[in-house]
């Protein structure tokens, strides 16, 4: 059996028609750059995220940089980031002309941790940047207290986490937090984009200035912006989407359910979600020591893997300048080398599933 790691063409399948209407609808409409079709996708996903506000923009690494920029940060401000994360957060703090101060994660979750915060907090500090990995919502009450303790702002990255709950509240309902719409995304386009979603009017309304070449009136600029702007025909493409997510979420969830149940009774450790998450499981990782071996023999078995993220963004190339040797954060290290995603689509069928699970368990 060959199984996918993700099938984009086997996720969209039953909404093909929906999602072809409204193309050609968006493509008729004569309006190409903002317009009713961006605004009636971020009302729906503003609602859809229980907050007030959404912006969308071209990409998920614009959403995160401009909403680093509407709450401040610049030239020598230092914003907290997780170690342990797609470089897109790294990068965005640098596009604002900050420093990103990377921490080690909590070892059960991946995800960012709210002591090691607390311990890298100097003056210059201006944001904290908590990435909800995996589609898993990080500790924000643990971070909030955090933060109030030192009068810090909190941007959350829930680039892998559309509808994903923290204590039932969604992604985006708590403060401030950026989507990516990157096609493998839960809520995927048909190419980049991204928005912001917040409570905050005037983060909201700054980020609506800075995508527009800061102009909120024709050739009145207020600020110094860019062109930053979600494409109407992807937020055409998102609003049919988005009417399913949730559906498409249970099944990950279901999916996910399935893995851990099994791996657990083999005496694997799947991996943990505290009481407080509901994830939406954009990926599901597993730990194994002799990872590219593994991911070889699954390969061999006709199972797509993905190794995410094999080089931590301190040891990049690109954060030479920073100075960070192998060993500074050694957590991250550990994961980069170990963590290996299994395939995870709401289209996966149910025989794709178990073949999953016996390959896993016979390959180990």
């Amino acid at each position: 059996m060959k199984v996918p790691f993700l099938d984009l063409k086997a996720a969209v399948a039953d909404i093909a028609p929906a999602i072809e209407t409204a193309l050609l609808q968006a493509a008729r409409s004569g309006q190409y750059v903002m317009g009713p079709e961006l605004e009636r996708f971020e009302t729906e996903f503003a609602a859809y995220c229980e907050a007030k506000h959404c912006q969308g923009v071209a990409n998920g690494l614009d959403a995160l940089r401009l909403g680093l920029e509407a709450m401040g940060v610049g030239a020598g401000d230092e914003v907290i980031v997780p170690a342990n994360t797609y470089i897109a957060t790294w990068l965005a703090v640098s596009q604002c002309g900050a420093i990103p101060v990377p921490v080690d994660p909590i070892e059960a979750t991946h995800n960012i941790d709210p002591d090691a915060v607390a311990e890298a907090i100097t003056p210059k500090t201006k944001v904290i940047l908590a990435v909800h990995l995996y589609g898993q919502p990080a500790d924000l009450d643990a971070l909030r207290v955090v933060a109030d303790q030192h009068g810090l702002q909190i941007l959350e990255d829930a680039a892998q986490a559309h509808g994903a709950r923290y204590k039932s509240d969604r992604m985006g309902a708590r403060g401030t937090a950026t989507f990516s719409f990157y096609p493998s995304k839960n809520l995927g386009a048909l190419g980049d984009g991204g928005a912001l979603v917040t409570n905050d009017p005037d983060i909201a309304h700054q980020v609506g200035l800075l995508r527009n070449y800061g102009s909120e009136i024709k050739y009145v600029h207020e600020i110094k912006g860019l062109n930053s702007r979600l494409d109407p025909l992807q937020a055409a493409v998102l609003s049919v989407k988005l009417q399913v997510l949730d559906d498409w979420n249970t099944r990950r969830r279901a999916i996910a359910q399935r893995y851990s149940a099994a791996f657990s009774k083999a005496g694997l450790m799947p991996p943990f979600v505290p009481e407080w998450a509901e994830p939406v499981w954009h990926l599901y990782v597993l730990r194994h020591d002799d990872r590219d071996r593994f991911q070889k023999r699954l390969q061999d078995a006709g199972i797509a893997t993905v190794i995410h993220y094999p080089i931590p963004p301190h040891l990049q190339n690109a954060y030479a300048d920073l100075g960070y040797e192998a060993g500074r954060f050694p957590l991250t290290e550990t994961l980069a080398r170990e963590v290996i995603s299994l395939p995870m689509c709401h289209a996966q069928t149910d025989e794709q599933t178990e073949y999953v699970i016996d390959r896993v368990l016979k390959l180990l």
